[in-house]
């Protein structure tokens, strides 16, 4: 089975085109191949498909196989491999991820390949109940948490998929590995959430490190960016556009009051390709 590894800020997936592979379980499949020494070593798996009420469509799973929604990196490589592959000429089209549809705008490079993706990530959830979580309020800005003795004030932020964003004095220093898990399973994240910590710098740039559920701290989190940008904006600590620093490198966010959409924009890059043997 071919397959095609990309990174979007150093978080990366294995890719396979469903177009021409049969996936039969994508969920054991995900597991194997994003093991590192054994597999491809991977933050997960995503099958590219053809879209039902999009033009394509993002199945995604995490390295524990468990289904994710939404992928922020992932989705601007989904965009990157249809347009440099070939399965499209346009340099606008939709992905469908989750349910949800997203709008993909495709910079390029002057050989006419993609440089980077600007994605309309829609409206960002925040109502505590449909993030979802046990929390009463829209927003929820005050929620407190503890873990392994340390308490954080979280803002509860869907982007599709559920963020808890806690503002720490430095993210390199923050206990990451060590309260990420406890924090993501808490009892009031019923589908477990992303846990992101978070530093402003000033109104327009931000850093940050996450706890991805399902897989573990990553390089980047293209959705957790988003998110962050959203929390600073409801706890007055950035202005609506601003460059948030991952691991990785940086994501341009852009929370647009004429529409209330998020935007995204990024690169995506191809790895290596490859074939799947087991």
């Amino acid at each position: 089975m071919r397959f095609t590894k990309m990174e979007g800020l150093g978080n990366d997936y294995v890719y396979i085109n469903a177009f021409e592979e049969q996936v039969d379980d994508p969920a054991r499949l995900a597991v194997e191949m994003s093991r590192y020494h054994f597999g491809c070593g991977s933050d997960g798996l995503i099958l590219i498909r053809p879209g039902v009420v999009a033009d394509f469509c993002m199945e995604m799973y995490n390295s524990d196989g468990s289904r994710s929604e939404m992928c922020g990196n992932g989705i601007r490589c989904v965009a990157k491999y249809v347009h440099d592959r070939g399965l499209t000429d346009r340099t606008d089209f939709t992905i469908e991820s989750g349910g949800q549809v997203k709008i993909m705008h495709l910079n390029l490079n002057p050989d006419g390949t993609t440089h980077s993706v600007c994605v309309d990530m829609g409206t960002p959830e925040l109502d505590g109940a449909k993030i979802p979580s046990l929390a009463k309020g829209n927003p929820v800005t005050g929620c407190q948490l503890q873990a392994n003795g340390r308490r954080y004030v979280f803002t509860l932020v869907s982007m599709g998929n559920p963020h808890a964003v806690a503002f720490v004095d430095n993210p390199d220093t923050a206990p990451v590995t060590v309260d990420g898990p406890v924090l993501e399973r808490d009892p009031l994240f019923p589908n477990r959430a992303n846990i992101e910590f978070v530093q402003v710098l000033n109104r327009r740039h931000a850093r940050m490190r996450v706890w991805e559920r399902g897989t573990g701290e990553t390089m980047a989190c293209g959705t957790g960016a988003c998110a962050v940008l959203v929390a600073c904006v409801l706890n007055g600590l950035c202005d609506r556009e601003a460059d948030i620093d991952l691991p990785g490198g940086t994501l341009h966010i852009e929370w647009r009051p004429s529409d209330g959409h998020v935007y995204m924009t990024g690169p995506a890059r191809f790895v290596y390709d490859g074939v799947w043997l087991k």
